[in-house]
């Protein structure tokens, strides 16, 4: 019986037959003949899921969260913001008439004549002024477009839909044409009812408009 390590013995055999080769001396050799080249490195972005800045809803998902700003990116101004507004423009308003009063008792005290015709023209003077108080101050240009004296105070004011500033001629519709005669030829075949509606309208409008703010096409704002 002849050793394993005997020349005459045939090379080794792997398992089911096949011929092991031994490796080449120093190391495993690279392939011969061209080769494809290294795809390029993946471009460098941003590390991890992009970030929105806002608010993270429960459960890790990154989503922005709409905030309603109200019109046009502005907030919207509240119902009792405007009526405090209101209040200040009918006190301003209340001046002339104390004036007057006063004129008018004064010229009294020496003629009857004098202070029927004071009154007359002095009432004449206020229903001007009261008209035209807030379409004048309204159609201002910059920071005060669309306020009154009283808007100011409160920082409300305001803007058209269309995003045009308010001019005079619609400010005028708005003030005198919808809010005043309207409303009070609304009010005088149905009393009270219309007035009401109107300046509580804004209470359950998704908008806080009121009557003639949707007639008009303009929000009330803060600013």
């Amino acid at each position: 019986m002849e050793s394993p390590d005997s020349p005459d013995q045939p090379p080794d055999r792997e398992w089911g037959g096949a011929e092991r080769v031994p490796p080449p001396a120093g190391g495993p050799q690279a392939p011969s003949g061209p080769q494809a080249p290294a795809p390029p490195p993946p471009p460098p972005g941003p590390e991890g899921p992009p970030s929105y800045g806002g608010p993270v809803p429960p459960g890790g998902w990154q989503q922005p969260i709409a905030q309603h700003l109200g019109w046009g990116g502005q907030p919207l101004a509240s119902w009792g913001s405007r009526v405090a507004a209101y209040l200040i423009d009918a006190l301003i308003l209340l001046v002339p008439i104390v004036v007057l009063t006063i004129i008018v008792v004064a010229i009294a005290a020496g003629s009857d004549t004098g202070a029927v015709v004071t009154g007359i023209l002095g009432f004449l003077a206020f229903l001007v002024v009261a008209f035209i108080y807030a379409p004048i101050l309204m159609a201002r240009e910059g920071p005060n477009n669309g306020r009154t004296w009283g808007k100011q105070i409160i920082g409300v004011r305001v803007v058209r839909d269309n995003g045009q500033a308010m001019s005079f001629g619609w400010a005028a519709l708005r003030e005198i044409a919808v809010k005043g005669l309207a409303v009070t030829i609304a009010s005088s075949i149905i009393p009270i009812i219309p007035w009401f509606l109107d300046y509580l309208w804004p209470l359950w409008d998704d908008e806080n408009r009121a009557l003639h703010d949707i007639i008009c096409s303009t929000h009330v704002v803060r600013a």
